[in-house]
């Protein structure tokens, strides 16, 4: 049952990221007219729906909006396999930070000074077309939360902030993310969302798979 479920998921998500990728050459070549638009918005509302009903048994909260304002939040809650200064230092590692995504992406610069990471990324994805610049100052706060606002590029507002807890006696950790994201495109905040919550998903299950190695070696070699 278990494996029919993320055969399930695997096919749902196949047929969204293919259905994603051919919406977005109509929208940007203006050939949508409002009938169609809604018919794209309750397939992918169904398609989401039914790859999150297979997501349920996994430890992780994700609630992805977009803002009345303007742009994208995102709150979730993880529980990380692994314990704090595991997962702090996976997510700190700034200049290995493209491997904790699938989207194609590289750090250009990266600085360092006074306990603040100055980093400058360019992305691809599938929903902007070339390249955009994300410049981010991140530092590690006095109660241990990990922040990072938006210093320049291609964002109109970016902000992220972890709260890392620990748990289950320090051997896991559970990770609270608050994430603001508002991008200079024409591409609509509903879009940006739906793809937002494909990528933070495949983010969420990488970082997981790095807390658990690297702990697990920790264990066996006594540190």
């Amino acid at each position: 049952m278990k494996g029919q479920r993320f055969m399930t998921r695997i096919l749902a998500q196949r047929y969204l990221d293919e259905s994603i990728e051919f919406q977005l050459a109509w929208f940007s070549m203006g050939l949508y007219n409002r009938t169609m638009l809604w018919r794209v918005m309750i397939l992918w509302c169904l398609l989401l729906g039914w790859s999150g009903w297979s997501l349920a048994a996994e430890p992780v909260v994700l609630d992805v909006r977009p803002e009345p304002t303007g742009g994208v939040r995102v709150t979730a809650s993880i529980l990380f396999p692994a314990p704090v200064p595991v997962v702090q230092a996976i997510l700190t590692d700034y200049a290995h930070w493209p491997e904790l995504f699938e989207v194609r992406m590289k750090v250009a610069d990266l600085k360092v000074q006074d306990g603040v990471a100055t980093m400058d990324v360019r992305i691809e994805h599938a929903l902007l077309p070339g390249e955009r610049r994300l410049v981010t100052e991140s530092r590690i706060l006095a109660g241990g939360e990990l922040v990072a606002d938006l210093k320049g590029g291609d964002f109109k507002r970016y902000h992220r902030r972890w709260k890392l807890t620990s748990v289950n006696g320090d051997a896991q950790t559970r990770a609270d993310l608050d994430l603001f994201v508002e991008i200079e495109s024409l591409v609509p905040d509903w879009l940006v969302a739906v793809g937002m919550r494909r990528d933070l998903e495949s983010h969420f299950r990488i970082v997981q798979e790095k807390a658990l190695a690297q702990a697990q070696q920790k264990v066996q070699f006594g540190r």
